[in-house]
């Protein structure tokens, strides 16, 4: 009938279909297969820390204190009376500058306190000199030292002992005028040089001998003479610093000795002035140790008035990748003739020719790539995983061949920019126990900012990296 429903007949899926389902089942399967295997290897697997390469050095520094060895002579005076220094200490002076006068009466301070001198002005200059000293002075204090702050007053008392001088040259008719007429005498030294009010015994000291009891700061003992002390002809009122060239003797140990011996100059950094110099070396081999001299053309007027001065010496200043110690691995290698090296292979790489036999006993020739962790003009080092001792290798274009014997082991860290452990070869320069300095920029070596694996013994070569 017309309106009779006819029954529905089902689709039939078609052969190929199903096959496509069961494609897409298998692949949606292995995915989620590898997914899962890629996590619990994530998850199970020690994390990987990295080390991002950058350029430093290794400034292997020791601080030393150093005895000052300079040209120094004694200045005595010829009067008696007493005395005033008209020069700060370390000021270079000339021979007929005067430095101090002996006044027999002992007026001459009330004079000068007095005014009748005429008035002391300081310029600008001046007083921003004596600002200076205070904040130099002030920023390394140190209140377990506190025989420094005599050392300071004295320093700013020579300071305004420079426009006294001049006020006294001026005001000369007036001295002579005066109740001190022909009683104050003015002094020059006689010679150029730093002028040093005191002394310390050590004055006249040489290396030959130095001995390790000069060095007892606390047994150290310096003289000095203030203004308007009463002195005696012929005492000693200062000293004098002749030449700029002054040296610094160091007591030394054996291996730093050894090591410095090789040195014609080294760097030196002073730490009362945070400043560099290079210094001439030259090793002393005395009774009781090693002494290091260095000898300085300049910084003379700094140091001319201390006996003691600490230094660090800065001996292995060498730049370049600065690289932890824990990322450094040795791996073994073999040496292949250049001549033996071709390339080949779908990528054009670096490899050698290997001669082996088919199991029907065929002789045949492959071309095994090779990683290549270094190379001059006669050999290559190449990765030893596609190769074993003695099996032959041919010459290209040529029916020579060599049996693969030499071997050694290269110095290295493991490089993990292409996510797997990719050794690379680098070439020390220097190194102390927790970090090593490499050449940078080599051919099959490091370059900075490469990132490489902190801990070498945590990884194999072309291992993958899973990194937390």
């Amino acid at each position: 009938m017309a309106g009779e429903n006819r029954p529905v007949r089902p689709k039939q899926h078609s052969k190929s279909g199903k096959t496509m389902n069961r494609i897409e089942l298998l692949i949606f399967g292995a995915m989620t297969v590898y997914i899962i295997v890629v996590i619990v290897m994530y998850f199970n697997s020690d994390p990987i820390m990295g080390y991002s390469v950058q350029m430093g050095s290794l400034s292997v520094s020791k601080t030393y204190t150093g005895i000052a060895l300079r040209e120094e002579e004694i200045i005595r005076t010829p009067y008696t009376g007493y005395i005033n220094y008209y020069v700060r200490e370390g000021e270079r002076v000339s021979s007929r500058d005067t430095v101090y006068s002996i006044d027999e009466s002992g007026k001459l301070a009330t004079l000068l306190n007095s005014g009748e001198l005429g008035e002391n002005k300081y310029s600008d200059d001046e007083l921003a000199e004596l600002r200076a000293d205070i904040i130099q002075y002030d920023s390394g204090f140190d209140s377990k030292d506190f025989a420094t702050v005599y050392d300071f007053k004295y320093n700013l008392e020579g300071a305004v002992m420079k426009l006294v001088n001049i006020n006294i040259y001026e005001s000369m008719d007036t001295l002579n005028q005066s109740s001190l007429g022909g009683m104050v005498s003015l002094c020059p030294v006689g010679k150029s040089g730093y002028v040093v009010y005191n002394t310390d015994n050590y004055e006249g000291l040489t290396p030959e001998s130095v001995n390790a009891e000069l060095f007892d700061r606390s047994a150290y003992e310096r003289s000095r003479v203030n203004n308007n002390d009463l002195v005696q002809k012929n005492d000693v009122v200062g000293k004098l610093v002749t030449n700029e060239n002054w040296s610094l003797i160091i007591p030394i140990e054996k291996e730093r000795s050894a090591e410095l011996e090789e040195e014609s100059y080294v760097k030196v950094k002073f730490i009362k002035t945070q400043e560099t110099s290079w210094g001439e070396v030259f090793i002393h081999h005395l009774a009781d140790g090693d002494y290091a001299q260095l000898t300085f053309t300049n910084s003379c007027k700094t140091f001319c008035s201390d006996r003691f001065v600490d230094i660090e010496l800065v001996v292995n200043d060498k730049k370049g990748l600065k690289i932890p110690q824990s990322a450094i691995a040795q791996k073994e290698f073999f040496i292949v003739p250049a001549e033996y090296m071709s390339k080949g292979g779908e990528k054009g790489n670096y490899g050698v020719t290997k001669e082996s036999y088919t199991e029907e006993g065929e002789l045949t020739y492959r071309f095994i790539e090779t990683t290549v962790y270094n190379a001059n003009e006669d050999e290559f080092y190449v990765d030893n995983s596609n190769l074993s001792v003695g099996e032959y290798i041919c010459k290209p274009n040529s029916t020579d061949k060599i049996a693969i014997s030499k071997s050694g082991t290269l110095t290295g860290v493991y490089n993990m920019n292409k996510g797997y452990a990719d050794f690379k070869q680098i070439t020390i320069l220097d190194e102390n126990d927790e970090y090593a300095i490499v050449s940078s920029n080599t051919q099959y070596g490091l370059t900075v900012y490469d990132r490489i694996v902190l801990d070498a013994a945590s990884v194999n070569t072309d291992d993958f990296i899973y990194h937390k």
